[in-house]
């Protein structure tokens, strides 16, 4: 919804999608551990030449491995700026959320697989426990995202916006 949302309300963004590309290669069913590098490898081709095209690029995944999120986040194309945005929602909002959706066993099996960001990886918690919270969180990410001065920025003054 975030991903999709952004790239409605921003006509220079595109949104690429690991789900999407698992999709069309292989038709809605879980590809082979082996094809996880084709797909991943070809999610990172399409988001280098978009950047080159001059188009901002949202990687919509969800990527519990900082592995994977160091691949993501890194590209050859200079003066990208990285964040990585994550959604923050309670475990029994999860719960129920997922449960309304038939996914059960969905967020313990997530737990096991979240690895913390380091710590030198622009993040933005991103919060959404309830329409409120998404709007505000909504609402920041897109200041963020449109300012010329902001704490992911390379050549950020940090004396404007002190570490909290």
């Amino acid at each position: 919804m975030l991903a999709r949302r952004l790239v409605s309300e921003n006509p220079d963004f595109v949104r690429l999608s690991v789900d999407d590309l698992r999709d069309m290669f292989f038709g809605g069913i879980e590809p082979p551990p082996k094809e996880e590098e084709f797909v991943y490898s070809t999610l990172g081709a399409l988001r280098d030449l978009t950047l080159r095209h001059g188009h901002s690029v949202i990687l919509d995944s969800t990527t519990p491995k900082n592995s994977t999120r160091n691949f993501l986040l890194n590209t050859r194309v200079e003066r990208v700026r990285r964040l990585l945005v994550v959604v923050m929602v309670e475990k029994n909002e999860l719960i129920g959320r997922n449960h309304e959706r038939g996914m059960e066993g969905v967020v313990e099996a997530w737990d096991k697989a979240w690895e913390n960001p380091p710590p030198m990886m622009p993040i933005m918690k991103f919060r959404n426990n309830s329409l409120t919270e998404f709007e505000t969180s909504y609402y920041v990410l897109n200041e963020v995202l449109r300012s010329k001065i902001n704490p992911y920025k390379r050549r950020f003054p940090a004396h404007l916006y002190p570490k909290i």
